[in-house]
Parts: structure tokens; sequence; C-alpha cells
């Protein structure tokens, strides 16, 4: 991947999936849709909620949470009033759950969000919530088979909550042969420059304090 798809600033490497009905990259379509028909023999709807995500939406969503338009959420879940928080403390809020414009794995392709359909009862919004990945939530059964059979199609799961700056995400999984390239190449400078001209709230404090948010927030990840 070049610098501008490392930073979700180019589409080149990836491609929609009609079975998937997922934009993912390339050369991960296939493994995913292996670990999806082992799934189903298990009763399970494997489904990506989120696949690969543009430079422009992440820059989306960090701008609503900045501005209070969408939940911020604090370590353990509740809801926070964004507004209340000074720019410092937003930030950090922030980065408990949503990757930097420019440096979420969601960019490359090879992360994806996944549930199983089919464990959705009828009218429930999938939140997106560690309860939902444990006893007696929905997608609890996923989290297990996980567990057991994703390292097979060689994924794993990036964000336990142990070495990553990011909170633990059991539904967050990541194909190792492509991601793990793309992680060493997404440099300090390459985000840096992602970030230099666009209109970021809150960017001259992101700025002053990237070398520490490149380190903890990107290098830092736990390993399978």
């Amino acid at each position: 991947m070049n610098a501008l798809e490392l930073t979700g600033r180019a589409d080149s490497h990836v491609a929609r999936s009609i079975e998937l009905d997922a934009v993912i990259h390339v050369d991960a379509t296939a493994a995913l849709l292996g670990m999806r028909r082992q799934a189903r023999a298990d009763g399970i709807e494997l489904t990506a909620l989120s696949a690969f995500r543009s430079f422009e939406r992440q820059l989306t969503i960090w701008n609503e949470k900045y501005r209070g338009e969408r939940p911020l959420l604090d370590r353990s879940g509740r809801v926070q009033d964004a507004l209340a928080l000074p720019p410092e403390r937003r930030i950090a809020a922030i980065l408990e759950w949503s990757a930097l414009p420019g440096a979420s794995r969601h960019h490359w392709g090879t992360d994806v969000d996944l549930v199983d359909r089919a464990a959705i009862p009828p009218g429930y919004r999938v939140e997106l919530i560690s309860a939902e990945f444990e006893r007696p939530g929905p997608f609890a059964q996923l989290a297990e088979w996980l567990e057991r059979h994703a390292a097979r199609w060689g994924f794993f799961r990036p964000f336990r909550g142990l070495e990553s700056g990011v909170q633990a995400e059991p539904w967050h999984y990541s194909f190792a042969p492509i991601a793990e390239s793309a992680r060493r190449r997404l440099t300090l400078g390459v985000l840096h420059d992602a970030l230099d001209s666009a209109p970021l709230l809150g960017k001259d404090l992101v700025l002053s304090e990237l070398e520490r948010l490149h380190a903890r927030f990107v290098a830092s990840i736990d390993f399978p």
C-alpha cells in the first residue's frame, strides 16, 4: 500500500464483495469468505458491519464526536458530555474508541467489525459494545467461535485492551498477512502528512502530541 491507501485517502487497494456486502482489501476477501462459510456451517451468519472506511468518513466521525453530535463514551461505555470536557480530555476520550483520521486500520480494508446476523433479535439495534459479546449478549457465541477459529483464516484481534491504547473490541478482527505490513508502513511522517491540511477539530493539540499518539494508538496493538 502507498501512503494514500494507508491513510484512507485512496481506495485503489479495495473492492466491493457482493457476497460479503462489504468493501475490503482485494487480498483479504477470499480468507473472509472462507471463514464465513465455516461459520455458516456452524450456524453463525458472519456479517461485516464495517470494513473499509475512508479518511473522509473517519474525519466526519472524529469531528462529530468532538462537537458532541455523536455519542462520546468513557472507558466503561457510559456517554459523556463532550462539550463539558476541555480539548485535551475530549481528544483522549475520542481515542479510547475511535482512531484518528489517517490512523484507522479500517483504511487498509484488512479490518472488519463482525456480528452474527442470525443472532440479532427483531428490532434490535446493534451497538458494538463489549456486553453484546459476553453472555448473555446476542454475540457471545460468535465471540467464542472467533476465538477458536479466526486464526485459521489469518484473522486476529488487534484491540484487547492490553497493549493497545484502544479499549477492547471483541468485534474487530484484522487480516494479519496484510495488516501487519500496513501497520509498519504507517509511520509518524505518513500520518502527519495526512493530517496536516485536514479540517480536523483539535488539530493543533493532536499534532503537538502526534508522536505519542502514534506510538500508543498505531504502533501498539495486541498481537495474537
